[in-house]
Formats: C-alpha cells, sequence, structure tokens
C-alpha cells in the first residue's frame, strides 16, 4: 500500500468536534472527541470513537450512557480545553458549566446542540472502540455550524 496515499485519502475525511460526557457528579468526565457519526434513522443511532485505554472508555462501559456536546464554529478554545482530563468541581469542567439532563452525563452549557444515549452496542478493535448509542433525548440552543478540525488547522487520522 501507498502509505502516503492513504494518509491524505483517510485525512481527507471530515471530522467535527464534540465534547463526549460521561458519568454523574464527582464520578464524570468530559473528553474531546471527533469521531461521530449517525448511523441509523430507526432507531435513532451514533457511532462514537473512544480511545479503548481511557478513563473515560472505562466509566462508559460502566455507566452505558454518555451525553454528546456538538461544538459550534468558533469554539475552539472549548474544543481544546478536553484534550486532556479536568475535573468536575461545583458544576464545572475548568471553566466550563455543564448540565445534566436524562442520563445523568455532563453536557456543556455552551454547545449549541446535544443528544443523550444509552449505549446499544460497543465494537473493541484497533486503538479505539466504536461505541453505538441509542439517541434518547437531544437539544438545540442555536442551530450553526459544526466546528471542524479543519476551522481549527488539525489533521488526525492516517
Amino acid at each position: 500500500m501507498d502509505e502516503q496515499a492513504k494518509k491524505t485519502a483517510l485525512r481527507m475525511i471530515p471530522y467535527g468536534l464534540f465534547v463526549l460526557g460521561v458519568g454523574e457528579g464527582q464520578r464524570s468526565t468530559v473528553s474531546t472527541v471527533n469521531w461521530v457519526t449517525q448511523a441509523s434513522f430507526q432507531p435513532p443511532l451514533v457511532a462514537v470513537g473512544v480511545k479503548h485505554d481511557s478513563g473515560t472508555f472505562e466509566l462508559l462501559k460502566e455507566q452505558n450512557k454518555f451525553a454528546v456536546s456538538v461544538l459550534g464554529t468558533g469554539q475552539k478554545d472549548l474544543a481544546f480545553a478536553f484534550f486532556k482530563h479536568v475535573e468536575p468541581q461545583d458544576g464545572r469542567f475548568g471553566e466550563h458549566a455543564y448540565e445534566t439532563g436524562v442520563t445523568g452525563a455532563p453536557i456543556i452549557t455552551a454547545a449549541p446542540a446535544w443528544f443523550e444515549c444509552e449505549v446499544d452496542s460497543i465494537v473493541e478493535g484497533g486503538d479505539h472502540s466504536l461505541i453505538i448509542g441509542r439517541v434518547i433525548e437531544a437539544g438545540v440552543r442555536e442551530a450553526t455550524d459544526v466546528l471542524t478540525l479543519k476551522e481549527c488547522g488539525v489533521n488526525y487520522g492516517g
């Protein structure tokens, strides 16, 4: 295989940026993720890629539910805030407030949209596992374009 061609072709896949919230209360975490896509209309399913050697993945397997905060264009600083673990404290992760919905998982208050899921299945393989979640709740605060890796000047994949 032509490694450069593979890398270039895979980097042409467009990626949005999202904040994955897992857990409840002091046993919760948020992580920036970019492998998110709708996988089914009926029932409404999404697929999320999660690094399987992370604390987020372990908590997700235990809780079997999660929330995804959809970041909007211009929210690069918010996306970059959760590349490393941040402890929840007083309704915030660092400088960023969160709320909870039906799953109890954290939803970033500044995100223009969000959805909550119950885990339907987990496919483990490679360095990330694929989480299939059934969407059970959603909300929109503002209809806007999603923040993308391209907007942030970041490449991923390949």
